[in-house]
């Protein structure tokens, strides 16, 4: 099954397979299955074609999620740049943007650079 452009796993139940689009939790799974009135504990495979409707509708009428979504994110990052505050300053140095310390942990957003030298110990070659 494909809603919004992405493929749903079939042998999951409805409130999981929501999940694997961008923008939707559990919660607001949740939410959506209980406005369209679908029992969450169904399996994709079980699902109606008016119930996928229901989803699809609901999720087109009010929530912003894959594309559209992923756009206004890189908006909000590129406007913070502009307006040269400190958080998209942290964003242009591709530097952690929420607090946290950098001295070490920062592995991920930098990359994974090892600055410090290994034990100095020398793998024994094979003869």
């Amino acid at each position: 099954m494909r809603i919004s452009g992405v493929n749903i796993p079939d042998n999951k139940r409805v409130e999981i397979a929501l999940t694997y689009l961008y923008g939707v939790g559990i919660s607001s799974s949740r939410k959506i299955l209980n406005h369209a009135r679908v029992d969450p504990n169904k399996r994709v495979k079980d699902l109606e074609p008016d119930e996928v409707n229901k989803i699809q509708n609901f999720l087109d009428k009010n929530s912003k999620i894959e594309g559209e979504l992923r756009q206004l994110i890189r908006r909000n990052i590129s406007l913070l740049k502009e307006l040269d505050t400190y958080r998209g300053s942290r964003h242009l140095k591709r530097l952690p943007a929420r607090g946290q310390r950098t001295k070490t942990n920062s592995r991920t957003i930098r990359g994974n650079v090892r600055k410090t030298a290994g034990s100095g110990k020398r793998k024994l070659e094979l003869k």
